[in-house]
């Protein structure tokens, strides 16, 4: 989420269940011209899969034109059954300053029956601002945490008995692992409730890399999987997606699929690994900080009072 102030000139919003081939490019023009800005994507992964590939249900696109060209985006996604509809929301810098972001943010109130929730990547101050103004409060905190990899000798993983770990193979592996997936996070619907078709979108991207996919098993039932992403243009590795199956925690199977992973993005030659993990998940940010991990930056959701 980015805001600013002050009064729009020729200004015009549009909302569509879809966008064409044309406005979808326009809009990773626009976002990728607001992360040089600032510094780091205003709209999520997910966000930006969501582009492309017509209609998906429960999500909306508001696009805000001045004067006939692309000014602002946002993204409202109402698919969660308990939760209020979440948003994310991104104003050119060129256009920044002339009440874009209130008039998309008082759109998504509107569309949304005033029941909202609003991601603020990185927390910067004009979405805090913003947020205000909407009458938003901070309701979530997500950190992004990082550590080196060069240099540092990560031990061997020490698995528990009668687990064994193999690569994800495409196609063979897919319902298995979205079964395991939902369980996983049943208490986290953003990642839980991928589907196969988010899956084969995630697949279909540059940087998917199955060798970099780990599932482990036990008597050949997938019990927990850690799958890492290379941000190769950034130097970075990722612990993209990391899941136990419930009946599996406990076990030191976390710990040992992270070193794992780690392994990897550091046989890669990669200098850095990065997460991201919920602030209230004490128990998670303490084992990725004896792992070596540091808060680097966080995210932040709002949302209006429920």
């Amino acid at each position: 989420m980015t805001s600013d102030e002050t009064a729009p000139t020729a200004r015009s919003l549009e909302t569509v269940t879809a966008l064409s081939p044309d406005q979808a490019e326009a809009v990773l023009g626009l976002i990728a011209a607001a992360a040089r800005a600032d510094g780091q994507q205003a709209v999520s992964e997910q966000g930006r899969l969501q582009l492309r590939g017509g209609a998906r249900e429960g999500v909306s696109h508001l696009l805000l034109h001045v004067d006939g060209e692309l000014a602002g985006y946002a993204q409202l996604e109402d698919t969660d059954p308990v939760e209020a509809p979440a948003a994310e929301l991104v104003v050119h810098p060129a256009h920044r300053g002339h009440g874009h972001g209130r008039a998309l943010g008082s759109a998504l109130l509107a569309a949304s029956g005033r029941r909202l929730r609003v991601w603020a990547h990185g927390g910067h101050s004009a979405a805090r601002h913003l947020a205000q103004v909407l009458g938003l409060t901070l309701f979530r905190e997500l950190r992004q945490m990082r550590r080196p990899l060069a240099g540092f000798d990560l031990p061997e993983p020490v698995w528990p008995q009668g687990v064994t770990v193999r690569e994800f193979v495409p196609g063979q592996d897919d319902a298995a692992w979205l079964a395991v997936n939902a369980e996983a996070f049943a208490h986290h619907p953003e990642q839980g409730s991928l589907t196969q078709r988010d899956l084969d979108a995630r697949k279909a991207e540059s940087w998917f890399d199955p060798g970099g996919f780990f599932l482990a098993e036990r008597e050949g039932r997938l019990i927990g999987f850690h799958w890492t992403k290379v941000h190769a243009e950034d130097g970075l590795g990722e612990v993209y997606v990391l899941g136990v199956r419930p009946g599996a925690q406990g076990g030191g199977l976390g710990k040992a699929l992270t070193v794992t992973g780690l392994r990897h993005l550091a046989a890669r030659g990669l200098p850095t690994a990065m997460l991201y993990v919920d602030a209230d998940n004490k128990a998670a940010v303490s084992v990725y900080e004896r792992l070596g991990f540091t808060t680097y930056e966080t995210d932040l959701m709002y949302r209006t009072e429920i």
